[in-house]
């Protein structure tokens, strides 16, 4: 990935479906933001025209490759980027996003065998100064989303698979020295304690 500096921090909440960090992610904009630390919260996929395709790809209204949905993921990515994330860092405010490109590498490792493809459509892309993992098993993860949801379960809602994408997330975890896994098992406010931790800890933010 693409290492620049801007003038605020793009910090990246992730996690399996069910982990929480859409919840987490909207609960630490409003903490910093009542602090005085100017803070967007935003997400992917997108609300954009790419996104929505993808959204309803993902619950199975049609269908495309494993590299095609993934290609998708980069396309609205890069509208998101040029169009969002970067034009609000550089203005000098922090930009917390639910879900980046650690999510295409977790998610299609369950079905695209060529372990370069992601990353090489991703390359050029802005690396985050700091991505919080809210780790949570599979079955926690089932047990919330069938808790939570009435109607269509989306592509990659089965335990197995979500377990793989566990497995993805663990690995990057201890690869990457800007990505802190953070037990998403405790209390919904324990977590939220524990991610403002690392933002101070990691960035002075807090």
């Amino acid at each position: 990935m693409k290492q620049t500096k801007q003038k605020g921090f793009f910090i990246v909440l992730e996690g399996i479906d069910g982990s929480g960090s859409t919840t987490q992610a909207d609960e630490i904009g409003k903490i910093l933001n009542s602090h005085g630390v100017s803070t967007h919260i935003t997400r992917e996929p997108t609300d954009s025209l790419i996104g929505g395709l993808i959204r309803s790809l993902l619950r199975g209204h049609w269908s495309l490759t494993p590299e095609g949905l993934q290609l998708l993921f980069a396309a609205d990515r890069a509208h998101h980027l040029k169009t969002e994330v970067i034009p609000i860092l550089e203005k000098g405010v922090n930009v917390i996003s639910d879900r980046y490109y650690f999510s295409s590498i977790a998610y299609g490792s369950v079905d695209i065998t060529d372990a370069k493809f992601i990353p090489d459509i991703n390359r050029l892309f802005l690396k985050p100064d700091l991505v919080v993992y809210l780790r949570v098993s599979a079955n926690e993860a089932m047990r919330r989303i069938q808790a939570g949801r009435h109607t269509e379960t989306e592509l990659f809602e089965k335990e197995q698979q979500l377990s793989m994408v566990v497995a993805a997330y663990d690995n990057l975890a201890k690869e990457l020295d800007y990505f802190v896994s953070i037990d998403g098992m405790m209390p919904r406010e324990k977590v939220t304690e524990a991610i403002i931790k690392v933002l101070e800890d990691r960035l002075n933010l807090g």
